[in-house]
């Protein structure tokens, strides 16, 4: 896995062996970052079920401010970390070991990225509905084309889908 653009082009970051974590293709997030251009600059990035941490640390290399990235798995949280510690981000980023809804109502951002295992669908009602109660500036979910999300959650309102072989992405705004 490698950085796409910015300030780290083309440093390889480390990721875990298996199927566990389902990195962001690198097409995808060439795709999403293409998008987000005019806001990433400067923002809070949040990166939840962060997996690798390659959107954060794309993020980050492309200007973002500060990321949060949120990640159940131990071991998925400490290369995150590891790779954040080779590229000297670690006085931007906050890595967060745990459940992505624990953390949601009290960590702020400008743009929240979410992208929970395929396996677990709830997760992506549940998130969304709680970032509707209190939405941030741009909220998007990466998803499986065979998945469909609610138009609106709470205060959020989708107003963009991007697809891309198997992947969605749905952007809401407040």
């Amino acid at each position: 896995m490698r950085v796409i653009a910015g300030e780290f082009r083309s440093r390889r970051i480390k990721t875990l062996p298996g199927l566990d974590t389902r990195p962001t293709p690198d097409r995808l997030r060439e795709t999403l970052f293409s998008i987000l251009a005019p806001e990433i600059e400067d923002c809070t990035f949040m990166d939840a079920y962060a997996g690798t941490g390659a959107v954060g640390i794309e993020a980050l290399s492309r200007g973002a401010a500060r990321v949060i990235f949120i990640e159940r798995s131990i071991a998925a949280a400490d290369v995150i970390r590891q790779n954040l510690a080779v590229l000297g981000l670690t006085r931007r980023a906050e890595v967060l070991p745990g459940r992505v809804l624990q953390y949601l109502a009290f960590r702020k951002a400008d743009i929240v990225f979410l992208d929970p295992p395929y396996s677990l669908s709830a997760e992506y009602s549940q998130s969304l509905s709680l970032l509707g109660g209190a939405p941030p500036p741009l909220t998007i979910a990466q998803h499986s084309v065979r998945q469909s999300l609610e138009e609106e959650y709470g205060g959020l309102r989708r107003t963009r889908v991007v697809k891309q072989g198997d992947n969605s992405l749905s952007f809401y705004r407040p």
